[in-house]
């Protein structure tokens, strides 16, 4: 295998979750310009059709899926229906920052749901789609949890964050020791602060967020989803065949400090 064919994705099948927008479309997009056939999953019709749509255009293979992740079922069922699939990027999550003493129920089980049960359910199964197929000790497999800088550190107001996200870090451990005989490798990407729809939201409301966030990162900026995107292909490739059990943290250098 050539060098540069290392980090080509031909004759893959890829499963991404919150695929609508932000770093999950990047994502999609990214596998898909890297020769894998893409199923987009998200609750939008309208995104996930739109960036699809997008893929095909530039003439890649795309499919949009409706379905929350946090009805299990339907989950289980999206997955199970796919005709084969090589990797998963667990990319839906949400964040709903606010000081520790006033974290309400309420968010906290809104954030366990998706962040934690939802991408459990998501890893589980497609790794038992991806042991169907007879041939998955030569061919491979990876699931790609998406965590955070802040699986990795604390942060004021982000105690749920931080929470699920540290949760996402032990969970790929532990899932790259069960897979690894069967050749199936289990990665975290974990990005800082990225150009997002959430992210500019945030920044909007409070301008002095930003000058926050930047002064934090030694690179002195913020990631953009295509950095991310970067990172989760390389992942899948054959040029991360001996990456798993780790994270790679895209974060500018915040969690050196």
């Amino acid at each position: 295998m050539d060098f540069d064919s290392r980090f080509r994705l031909d004759g893959r099948v890829a499963f991404v979750t919150g695929a609508g927008r932000g770093i999950g479309r990047a994502c999609a997009i990214a596998l898909a310009q890297a020769g894998a056939e893409v199923w987009l999953a998200a609750r939008t019709r309208e995104e996930i059709e739109s960036a699809a749509a997008e893929i095909r255009a530039a003439g890649g293979r795309a499919h949009a899926i409706v379905c929350d992740v946090t009805d299990a079922k339907a989950l289980r069922r999206a997955i199970a229906a796919l005709p084969a699939l090589d990797v998963l990027v667990n990319n839906a999550g949400t964040n709903i920052p606010e000081p520790f003493v006033e974290v309400s129920e309420a968010h906290l089980d809104q954030l366990l749901d998706l962040n934690v049960r939802a991408a459990f359910i998501a890893a589980q199964a497609a790794a038992k789609k991806m042991l169907e197929a007879p041939d998955r000790k030569s061919r491979g497999g990876a699931i790609l949890n998406m965590s955070s800088q802040m699986g990795h550190v604390g942060a004021v107001n982000r105690s749920v964050y931080c929470l699920t996200k540290h949760a996402l870090e032990g969970l790929t451990k532990a899932m790259a020791l069960e897979l690894a005989p069967h050749a199936i490798r289990v990665v975290s990407i974990a990005p800082t602060f990225i150009e997002t729809p959430m992210y500019q939201r945030m920044t909007r409301e409070k301008p002095e967020f930003a000058e926050w966030v930047e002064a934090r990162i030694p690179a002195g900026k913020v990631g953009k989803p295509e950095d991310v995107a970067a990172a989760v292909v390389f992942a899948a490739s054959p040029a991360a065949s001996l990456i798993t059990g780790t994270s790679l943290v895209i974060d500018g250098g915040w969690t050196a400090q």
